[in-house]
């Protein structure tokens, strides 16, 4: 289970600003978690949803916690933190370029479309939205950001 989820959960963490050490802790903590709950979910369909979930919920509680702690420098300022590490191969792309147009909502549905690769309704459960508020969403960011950048670079 490890190999097979935790690439794309580091993935989720790094992209979300996250450094590599942190990023790794809170994949394991979210594995432990899916491995202790993973006879709560209803359906296999759903598995990619439930697990995006949790990991957002990892990622929000992380938030939370070193909010509280003084003199700490938080991960998650997502597009902020990645400009500051220059090996990053997100950095390379124009993807953070693009992502600090969009609000905090678009920026959500779309990083978890284009990059975790879920579908619409994995999307909805996972944010427990209507289906249609999310094709709204990626709808409305795309055309946002084909309005700015160019419709040829945005589309997928």
């Amino acid at each position: 289970m490890f190999r097979a989820l935790a690439p794309r959960l580091l993935a989720y963490f790094r992209v979300r600003g996250c450094g590599v050490e942190l990023s790794q802790d809170l994949v394991q903590e979210v594995l432990l978690s899916v491995y202790r709950n993973a006879g709560k979910l209803r359906g296999k369909e759903l598995f990619w949803a439930w697990l995006y979930r949790v990991a957002a919920n990892a990622h929000r509680r992380y938030l939370r916690d070193v909010s509280r702690r003084p003199n700490t420098v938080p991960c998650g300022r997502e597009l902020e933190s990645l400009q500051d590490e220059a090996d990053d191969p997100l950095l390379h792309s124009q993807f953070v370029e693009w992502m600090a147009w969009l609000n905090p909502e678009e920026r959500q549905v779309m990083m978890l479309r284009y990059v975790d690769e879920l579908e619409y309704h994995e999307i909805a459960a996972a944010l427990d939205l209507p289906t249609g508020t999310v094709q709204w969403r990626v709808f409305h960011a795309k055309r946002k950001l084909a309005a700015r950048f160019g419709a040829g670079r945005t589309s997928r």
